[in-house]
């Protein structure tokens, strides 16, 4: 799933998709859309035989019918993104049942749940950009080798199916189809990108590990009263532009060095090779 923030609200629904009392809440329709199977699986980003798999596993309540037509309400769309979200982090299945029970009884895990989206949702703001195979080639000239795409493909810049091509953001898309109209080859480009990845990858750790230090310091998520949760999300939301903003102040800061050392090479070069009168 891409940044989908998903809100838990035990009072809306229970394990079955009725009230307190198994009857369908009298104001249902007038809570939000409602959903054709296969309009849910759309707009949750599944495939409808996974919709239903989750159906069969118990995981999904059941559809309000109205004769031959079953309906989903926007309950429903709030759980099918948070299994799929669950699934796409490394829960099993059966996990995920557990976890959902346990929301349905009142424990705290919705609060975790929205303690772990928001420590690890929100940094990318970027969506995937689906172009067509030949778009890429023409953005990309002819310099891009078999070999260049398949590395691409390894670095997870780009996801091939068909005749469609899926690039992971339009920035990078955009910054890659700029350098190679200024003539760097793309087996370049993707040792620089690969390059910047393990040294963003380095920044990132320092920055966790300070959260981890200062703010976590030590306590157990699960042992966090409601309050201490909140609290640590605030902390990350207010983490998330102040971390962006150093790096991307310390890197206009060592370009501006470096551009400013090269041109005083050219300018000594150029100097020294001035005939004298």
């Amino acid at each position: 799933m891409s940044g989908r923030g998903v809100q838990l609200d035990r009072g809306h629904v229970g394990p079955g998709g009725h009230g307190a009392d198994g009857q369908v809440p009298p104001d249902r329709h007038a809570r939000g859309k409602r959903y054709r199977r296969e309009e849910l699986a759309e707009a949750a980003g599944v495939k409808v035989r996974n919709l239903r798999y989750y159906q069969e596993r118990g995981l999904l309540p059941p559809p309000e019918r109205e004769g031959r037509i079953a309906w989903y309400s926007e309950d429903h769309l709030t759980r099918l993104r948070l299994i799929d979200d669950l699934l796409g982090r490394g829960y099993s299945v059966n996990g995920i049942g557990e976890l959902l029970e346990a929301w349905e009884q009142g424990s705290g895990i919705a609060g975790l749940l929205g303690l772990e989206r928001v420590m690890t949702r929100d940094w990318v703001h970027e969506e995937p950009v689906r172009v067509p195979l030949a778009e890429l080639s023409r953005l990309f000239g002819g310099s891009a080798t078999a070999e260049d795409t398949r590395r691409a493909v390894e670095l997870g810049y780009l996801r091939i199916e068909g005749d469609t091509v899926t690039h992971v953001g339009r920035r990078l898309l955009d910054a890659t189809s700029a350098l190679v109209g200024q003539g760097i080859p793309m087996a370049e480009i993707l040792d620089a990108g690969a390059f910047v990845r393990s040294q963003a990858a380095a920044v990132a750790d320092r920055f966790v590990d300070l959260f981890r230090r200062h703010v976590i310091a030590g306590r157990e998520l699960e042992e966090l009263s409601a309050v201490e949760v909140q609290r640590i999300i605030d902390a990350v939301t207010a983490l998330r532009p102040v971390a962006g903003e150093v790096v991307a102040a310390e890197f206009a800061r060592a370009m501006a060095g470096r551009v400013d050392a090269e041109l005083a090479l050219w300018l000594h070069r150029a100097a020294a090779e001035e005939p004298a009168e």
